[in-house]
């Protein structure tokens, strides 16, 4: 079953709204403006990823006025552990998204995981955002392996796929 949206904060609706729409390539939806439970009020904005949605909140709330919305970096993780990963068509489609990226004032990482290829960028919000495409059909003995693996107290460590690095030619915008 597929998700409807995946909400975030921002704290530069400005910056989320041109990076979603100029740079993602995504429609703006849908808005939604209210007050929230504490006194403040909130806009809640959605975006079309032509596979469901993701929406921020804009908060306008003292209660919620001293936030970090990078939803790693912000929690003392590593930028990749949480992030967004939206599913290209294919290799051709994973190079345009770079090129877009690139074109735009991203810097880009790319991953051929063996199983899948990755193109990687941050969002203004200081999210990582990935396009990935399947390169090999799961199989049964994938997810055995991955049952496996989830049964292992200490499993067996892969050699880890080589990332290459993208430099874009301008830098993009700073959020405000």
């Amino acid at each position: 079953m597929a998700f409807h949206h995946v909400a975030l904060a921002t704290r530069d609706l400005d910056a989320t709204h041109r990076f979603y729409t100029e740079v993602m390539g995504f429609e703006l939806a849908k808005a939604v403006v209210a007050p929230t439970p504490s006194g403040g009020w909130a806009r809640h904005v959605f975006y079309d990823t032509g596979d469901g949605m993701i929406a921020f909140w804009d908060l306008h709330d003292a209660k919620m006025s001293d936030f970090d919305p990078a939803i790693s970096t912000g929690l003392g993780l590593e930028a990749w552990v949480n992030h967004i990963a939206f599913a290209a068509r294919d290799l051709d489609d994973i190079e345009a998204r770079k090129q877009r990226w690139l074109d735009a004032g991203y810097d880009v990482v790319e991953i051929d995981h063996g199983f899948c290829v990755s193109v990687y960028a941050t969002d203004p919000n200081g999210i990582l955002v990935e396009w990935c495409t399947d390169t090999k059909p799961y199989t049964a003995e994938d997810r055995a392996a991955a049952q496996r693996a989830i049964e292992t107290a200490n499993p067996p460590l892969e050699t880890p796929p080589v990332p290459k690095f993208f430099k874009a030619p301008v830098a993009a915008p700073s959020p405000a």
